[in-house]
């Protein structure tokens, strides 16, 4: 088996080194390509690159390293992180929800319990003793305004439904359609608190970390 005589990091010749040696020495980092050898029976000193026997072992240490890559969060994180983007437009809807039940539920009171009140209110007023008008405020203070009352009601329930399912990533789609009910104008009393609150929630819905974390 050949041996060689190597030159050292400390400039020392070393002599009977087996190729063995030499590559654990490479492998440990105390040769490099440059580092100068010679075979024991050889005049020429050349760099360990210049041997063929030991380009394998250069090959594999020259070898660029494997590509970072980003650690990948994992379920509970992007849970966690969706979580917090609807928090704030699903309490929003929430609040709307719940004024809208109050001043709901205060306009079918007063229906049930003060409508001859408001027919007295409007008796001194000329223009509200027609007939025709008087038909149209009992149609008003009468049926028309308990089912718009009730229909209020309804509404503001499926919000508040829609906007809790949210807020724990439930059922896409009941929210997507909680959020659009919010900004219709007018369709709840506090459409004005709606529409903001809606658009909130329409554009955090739609953001791809937080649709794929429903079930």
């Amino acid at each position: 088996m050949a041996t060689y005589t190597i030159i050292g990091g400390d400039q020392k010749p070393y002599s009977s080194v087996t190729a063995d040696d030499i590559r654990r020495w490479i492998a440990d980092g105390r040769l490099n390509a440059q580092s100068l050898a010679k075979e024991e029976n050889d005049t020429e000193w050349r760099p360990l690159s210049a041997f063929p026997e030991f380009a394998d072992v250069f090959a594999a240490s020259s070898a660029p390293p494997p590509p970072l890559t980003a650690p990948v969060a994992g379920a509970g994180d992007g849970r966690d992180a969706a979580l917090q983007l609807v928090k704030g437009p699903a309490i929003g809807l929430k609040v709307t929800a719940i004024l809208n039940l109050v001043l709901a539920l205060w306009s079918l009171v007063k229906l049930i319990f003060f409508r001859s009140d408001v027919s007295q209110l409007y008796s001194g007023i000329p223009q509200f003793n027609d007939p025709q008008v008087q038909q149209l405020l009992h149609l008003a203070y009468g049926p028309l305004g308990m089912i718009n009352s009730l229909f209020a009601l309804a509404m503001s329930v499926l919000v508040l439904i829609g906007a809790a399912k949210m807020q724990s990533l439930r059922s896409f789609e009941f929210a997507f359609a909680a959020a659009i009910l919010a900004m219709i104008p007018c369709l709840t009393p506090c459409c004005v608190l709606g529409l903001p609150f809606g658009i909130w929630a329409l554009v955090v819905l739609n953001k791809p970390e937080v649709k794929s974390q429903f079930t």
